[in-house]
């Protein structure tokens, strides 16, 4: 996972940059404060949404279910990618690198931002709209052989998310603006939290332990991540400007959070969630105990930084956080038991406050 990180002059890999002054302790409040803020967004409106899509019957929002061999395997997975974008960056040209992953940013950031804002957007178009329903449909053979391979439904309503979500798209592609980045990095850890569900929370534990030692190696043991992360021009990061008092729009010293930070712990607070919904209970103990955790661990990665002046591993205190405080409160509720046996296939049932998609629940009334 990227690190949180000022984008000083001095830090990283390369030649020296021209001296930046140093940033204001107002001006790095606000930064730091705003990514904070950031990352708490998408794994709260993340996790509620994760309840709908266990239930969803839709296969377009069907959940990617990570088992307990998928988390084993990830961290070797993430070296070997991250280690491959080091080598390509020393090869190959930066530039051509760079374009390429723009134009395969540019589709996955519109497609995201699109399914983010499409239940909020419902909201606003009136009840007269002309709404017609679509369907994408890609099979392979004929008769009773005849395999699905895409089966996605949309409609009107959609296609307007999905042209706002293009006027975005365009600004990233044209000006790599920062707040570009930040929309689609948004979406993208939304998505994430949302879409990727873990089994149970021994596979979460895996997940997240593994990750642990991934992220302190690669930030301490090497120069990998900081120089991949500084020369990756993609929404892969949540940035903001630590000189915007004195710069506005146009600041360009950047304190950044990798969304590794906010999605894998992201998708195991979004797992208590639902196993708080699944004990009936009509308290949501363990999610509000994770949440507390996560921003007791990124403020502590944000001070340890501040004081050794270093790019940190957040997931050193991320993961401790997340895993600990929580398993505290089983301890102290008799309720380890429970925790440790609850299954995804538990299908939870609906959280209060949860937003619905009302595409799916107006074709649900149509039928």
């Amino acid at each position: 996972m990227e690190e949180a990180a000022a984008q000083n002059g001095s830090a990283g890999a390369g030649p020296a940059a021209p001296a930046r002054p140093p940033a204001t302790p107002e001006g790095m409040a606000l930064a730091y404060g705003s990514l904070v803020l950031m990352a708490l967004l998408p794994i709260f409106f993340g996790a509620l949404r994760s309840v709908s899509c266990a239930k969803s019957k839709n296969s377009s929002e069907m959940p990617e279910t990570i088992t307990s061999r998928d988390a084993a395997r990830f961290p070797i997975v993430a070296s070997c990618t991250l280690l491959g974008l080091y080598l390509f960056f020393k090869i190959f040209s930066q530039e051509y690198i760079n374009l390429l992953l723009s134009m395969y940013f540019f589709v996955l950031g519109i497609l995201a931002l699109s399914h983010t804002i499409s239940p909020m957007m419902n909201r606003f178009f009136p009840a007269n709209f002309p709404n017609k329903q679509y369907q994408l449909l890609f099979t392979e053979g004929s008769g009773e052989s005849k395999e699905e391979i895409v089966n996605y439904e949309f409609d009107t309503k959609d296609l307007v998310c999905l042209a706002l979500s293009s006027v975005v798209g365009v600004w990233y592609l044209l000006r790599k603006h920062w707040i570009a980045n930040n929309l689609f990095g948004l979406a993208f850890s939304l998505n994430g939290v949302e879409l990727l569900h873990l089994n149970n929370v021994s596979t979460g534990c895996i997940l997240l332990g593994g990750l642990f030692i991934y992220d302190v190696f690669w930030v301490f043991g090497t120069n990998v991540m900081v120089t991949v992360a500084k020369s990756f021009e993609a929404p892969i990061k949540l940035v903001f400007p630590q000189d915007l008092l004195e710069k506005g729009l146009e600041a360009d010293n950047f304190a950044m959070l990798g969304l590794g930070d906010i999605v894998i712990p992201g998708i195991f607070i979004a797992l208590l969630l639902r196993f708080d919904i699944s004990l009936k209970k009509n308290t949501h103990t363990y999610f509000y105990t994770s949440f507390v955790a996560y921003i007791f661990g990124l403020g502590l990665t944000i001070f340890i930084m501040h004081i050794f002046k270093h790019a940190q591993p957040a997931l050193l205190y991320l993961v401790p956080a997340c895993i600990g405080f929580p398993l505290l409160v089983a301890l102290a509720k008799g309720e380890v038991t429970e925790l440790f046996s609850y299954e995804e296939s538990s299908a939870p049932t609906e959280v209060p406050g949860a937003p619905k998609d009302e595409t799916t629940e107006a074709s649900k009334k149509e039928k």
